[in-house]
């Protein structure tokens, strides 16, 4: 392949494919944002009132520091030259227009980076924007990435998980808002004056989630006493077979939120639910893909096995026990999960070892994405609060409501004079509460998962290269 040579502006030549962040404008870039970023209210706006703010002239200087980093490197992306330009546009109408709430929804039409997924294709983002289970605040942050595009899950996506909007990445370098726990990329988080029609992409940073995996499940596996198989053992020492495990089980997942039988809108946009719905919605998909696993496995994929894994053990392990106990409908589908293997004799507390029956795990986690897709199937005919009723039922077989817990009641504790939304009301925070096992488990995995924080792809994070 010929080498390309681009020049930048200090005239130097830069290999089209060199590593973004090896370039001198990169760290320019970030420390720019870096600078800026303080400075912003909840909202992405800059109240030049506010105590530590800078003027509006110092402010507008840091924006062309930043404008003038993108232009530098843009040539080294060629790919993403309409989105840079108008990212540009973007910076500079919010800076003349005093800073106010941001808008860089041309910016973010013009990002189209499932347009062309290619494996190891970089890609240079900024917005202003928040990052999920990060930072909740719309402040202006910059990543560079890489797809995560191999022939392998091209060939899967084009035959059997069609899945035209869902990018694997991985990161490179990011400025502090993914010095977090986040590991997405999604297009909504972003600050806009109105939310385009359709969202056309959505990535997923599956070293991050590999890596995490790995940490929290070795934890695991030392506290309870776990036995693994060779080949699991061996899958959570090697971090590119995680990270391929990942971006499998995440292109297989995004796909089961719009595929099934679906009573309701599969995001659930806009409606007010109990948050077990969104639980059993998340924990759906992870069966289904778990499900996918188990066939790709029995055909020989390399993959499927891996993916198994790594759908029980992050479900298992460190979704119950990671986050507040308000409303977490992710840590719920954990626990669903763990209780059902439970009480069907695949997991087994004793003698403070966790046994796992590996043979029979993939029929029982299939038993039970079964009985959620009949729960489902037959919400079709359900007035939506007999669904929630029905759906709660379905959980409390498994999990022990709160003893203060009115919906536990049943029907005839509830205002049913009331719309379905406003019954939302009665559901308590925390209405399915840690077992005892979980609630010990929690307690030495706690360190843990908080180390995990900013994580990379090598096991570290932002705070162990500073101590470096």
């Amino acid at each position: 392949m010929t080498e390309i040579l681009v020049q930048d502006v200090t005239g130097g030549g830069i290999s089209a494919d060199a590593r973004v962040i090896e370039h001198p404008a990169w760290p320019e870039l970030k420390n720019a944002v870096e600078e800026l970023r303080p400075w912003q209210s909840a909202d992405g706006s800059i109240d030049f009132e506010a105590e530590g703010a800078p003027s509006r002239a110092y402010a507008g200087q840091t924006v062309e520091r930043i404008v003038a980093a993108i232009e530098r490197l843009s040539p080294l992306l060629p790919h993403d030259a309409a989105y840079h330009r108008a990212l540009v546009a973007d910076l500079r109408t919010w800076a003349e227009g005093g800073f106010e709430v941001p808008d860089f929804l041309d910016a973010l039409l013009a990002f189209q980076p499932a347009a062309e997924r290619l494996d190891g294709r970089q890609h240079l983002v900024v917005f202003p924007m928040y990052t999920q289970n990060g930072n909740p605040n719309r402040n202006l942050e910059a990543v560079v990435l890489r797809m995560v595009w191999p022939e392998w899950l091209s060939e899967l996506e084009a035959t059997r998980y069609d899945n035209p909007l869902f990018c694997g990445i991985t990161f490179e370098d990011f400025t502090g808002g993914y010095d977090t726990h986040s590991a997405v990329l999604f297009p909504e988080t972003v600050a806009v004056r109105e939310a385009p029609a359709s969202f056309t992409w959505g990535g997923i940073f599956c070293d991050r989630e590999a890596a995490r995996f790995r940490k929290v499940t070795e934890a695991s596996v030392d506290i309870l006493g776990i036995e693994l198989p060779e080949d699991i053992a061996a899958m959570v020492q090697d971090q590119e077979r995680c990270e391929k495990a990942f971006v499998l089980w995440d292109m297989v997942h995004d796909r089961t939120h719009s595929h099934g039988d679906l009573p309701f809108d599969p995001f659930m946009i806009k409606q007010r639910q109990p948050f077990w719905m969104y639980g059993l919605e998340e924990l759906r998909c992870d069966l289904t893909a778990f499900k996918e696993a188990v066939k790709l496995d029995a055909e020989g994929n390399p993959h499927g096995r891996d993916m198994q894994y790594a759908v029980l053990f992050d479900r298992m392990f460190r979704f119950p026990v990671s986050g507040d106990r308000t409303r977490n409908y992710d840590g719920l589908g954990g626990q669903l999960l763990f209780a059902y293997l439970h009480k069907h004799d695949v997991v087994r507390w004793t003698d403070n070892k966790l046994k796992i029956d590996w043979d029979r795990a993939p029929e029982i986690t299939n038993q039970l994405c079964g009985e959620i897709e009949k729960l489902y199937r037959d919400g079709i005919d359900r007035p939506k609060l007999v669904h929630w009723f029905k759906a709660y039922e379905l959980v409390s077989t498994y999990l022990a409501p709160h003893p203060g817990s009115t919906w536990a009641k049943g029907p005839d504790a509830l205002d049913l004079s009331l719309p379905p939304r406003k019954l939302v009301d009665d559901v308590l925070a925390d209405e399915f509460p840690l077992s005892m096992f979980y609630e010990a488990l929690a307690k030495k995995l706690k360190g843990v998962i908080a180390s995990t924080e900013g994580i990379r792809r090598a096991g570290t994070t932002q705070a162990d290269k500073a101590a470096a």
